[in-house]
């Protein structure tokens, strides 16, 4: 995997994917911080683990939502200190422990993003379950 990062002006870089994707950051605020990038990355990683937990186990389901909220460390580097994940899945005859589990299996096993950084951080989940 490669990405390369071209900056623009001030705080304001583009990441190219050798795929040709592109992302612009800012640590201005007039676009995502790479900070921001790293926590959305825990939450589309982590949400597609859930997704394919769930529709392996045959689990119909209609929409999932991941919202994050960390804390950082008050001195430079500003590390991620606590990361919770909160999971809102929505489905027709979802059943709570099913959804818990999929969460589970993803922070603690799955997810690339979470794993590489929970021997640094405390990341913590909850999730619920939409009927639909």
């Amino acid at each position: 995997m490669k990405i390369s990062t071209k900056w623009q002006q001030n705080q304001r870089f583009i990441a190219s994917t050798e795929k040709g994707h592109e992302v612009l950051m800012d640590a201005d605020g007039g676009a995502p911080s790479p900070m921001e990038l790293i926590l959305a990355a825990i939450g589309g990683c982590s949400s597609i683990d859930v997704v394919m937990i769930l529709q392996k186990g045959r689990n119909n389901i209609t929409d999932c939502r991941c919202e994050l909220d960390a804390e950082r460390a008050d001195a430079v580097p500003a590390v991620f200190t606590k990361i919770k994940a909160h999971y809102i899945v929505s489905g027709k005859n979802l059943k709570l422990a099913a959804v818990q589990r999929a969460c589970e299996l993803s922070i603690e096993k799955y997810c690339s993003a979470a794993i590489m950084l929970n021997k640094s951080v405390e990341i913590s989940f909850s999730c619920e379950v939409v009927e639909e």
